[in-house]
């Protein structure tokens, strides 16, 4: 029963990472299959339907909606420019007349004999997909868009908000335990991704922000604070899509908690070289974790990715622990009784003694309130 624990983070110095990148709705690929691409490279391209804007042209001349075909002046489907004419009635000795200007740039779509009702569509929205990553196509999904892999360090954070963003690693403090301030943050910091350590507070956020930093990855962050930074409270919904310019990403949890050690060491490893991070999270079903991945140099690819395997937890192995009151605390198994234990609750489950790092305190602790960080 060594595997009755939750499924950890992954901080993985060599691996092989797959990415699908689809569009919205159909469209055109425009990469090969094995052809190689950079993150910024467009792979995938569409176009969403303009805005609709309805305009009631039998009610603007005040005439009657089957009366409007020979008033007409455009037809449908004819592209239309902003004050163009589209009715106009013929007036009183050709004085007096009322007319209908187009309130957009678009396309006349229909009009209605039935409500007097003109639909007018605004011009299509052009979406694009990136690569997010440098890699291969490993396989095309037909006018919808790729699966790419690329071999890459790849670690994995407990929560985050904001978007893609690709950017060079920025170590800016010296330990994993060193809390990230407003005088670690200036202008080398733009356009790059920072790495702090144990926590940050908002006003270096918000410096951060302001200074033009790409993304932040930090061990811990206030709860209280991800309101200020989005506009409103964070519920169980998926993160990812907040309009904030800088892409925040905790390794750890909420409040000051140590990032762990191997985790600061990978990221350390890979100062100055470009990163593509997202901060998308969802924490209930179909758990989705921010993300870190670093494309490795040709020299170090082509020496064979390790294949990547969830190990059971042991003596030694590393955890976080994800439940009150320690939530966010790493430690060490110490012993994995095989004996259920009753809990508080009255419940029976499978413990595991648990050597907390920061407080150096020995605990026993149900395995479900663990996750394991899994590392090479």
């Amino acid at each position: 029963m060594a595997h009755a624990y939750t499924p950890g983070l992954k901080v993985l110095a060599h691996t092989l990472v797959e990415k699908v990148r689809r569009l919205p709705l159909k469209g055109k690929v425009l990469v090969s299959e094995k052809d190689r691409v950079k993150a910024e490279d467009v792979v995938a391209t569409t176009d969403l339907p303009g805005n609709i804007h309805p305009v009631n042209i039998a009610n603007l001349l005040n005439v009657e909606a089957e009366d409007l075909p020979e008033l007409l002046l455009k037809k449908n489907g004819d592209v239309l420019k902003k004050g163009d004419l589209i009715a106009e009635t013929k007036g009183l000795f050709g004085f007096f007349k009322a007319s209908v200007k187009s309130p957009i740039d678009g396309t006349l779509e229909n009009v209605s004999t039935v409500t007097g009702q003109a639909i007018l569509r605004e011009a299509p929205i052009p979406v694009s997909v990136n690569a997010y990553i440098n890699g291969a196509v490993s396989s095309i999904i037909p006018e919808e868009g790729v699966q790419i892999e690329s071999e890459a360090a790849f670690i994995q954070g407990i929560f985050g908000v904001g978007g893609e963003q690709r950017a060079p690693i920025k170590i800016a403090v010296s330990h994993p335990d060193e809390v990230l301030e407003p005088r670690h943050i200036d202008e080398s910091c733009r356009g790059s991704i920072v790495i702090g350590g144990s926590y940050m507070t908002y006003e270096t956020f918000k410096k951060a922000m302001d200074t033009g930093v790409k993304g932040i990855v930090v061990g811990g962050f206030d709860y209280s604070d991800i309101k200020k930074i989005v506009g409103y409270d964070i519920g169980v919904a998926i993160t990812g899509q907040e309009d904030i310019s800088c892409t925040l990403i905790l390794t750890e949890g909420f409040s000051r908690i140590h990032m762990a050690e191997q985790t600061f060491k990978l990221l350390k490893a890979h100062e100055g070289h470009l990163a593509s991070i997202n901060g998308a999270t969802q924490i209930r079903a179909g758990v989705i974790r921010p993300e870190i991945i670093i494309t490795l140099s040709d020299d170090l690819a082509g020496k064979g990715a390790p294949k990547h395997k969830i190990r059971s937890m042991d003596k030694g192995t590393v955890v976080r622990i994800i439940r009150h009151p320690y939530f966010g605390l790493l430690g060490e198994v110490t012993s994995l009784p095989h004996e259920l234990q009753v809990l508080e609750s009255g419940s029976l489950a499978r413990v595991a003694g648990i050597h907390i790092y920061e407080l150096d305190k020995e605990v026993m602790l149900p395995r479900a309130n663990l996750e394991m960080i899994e590392t090479e």
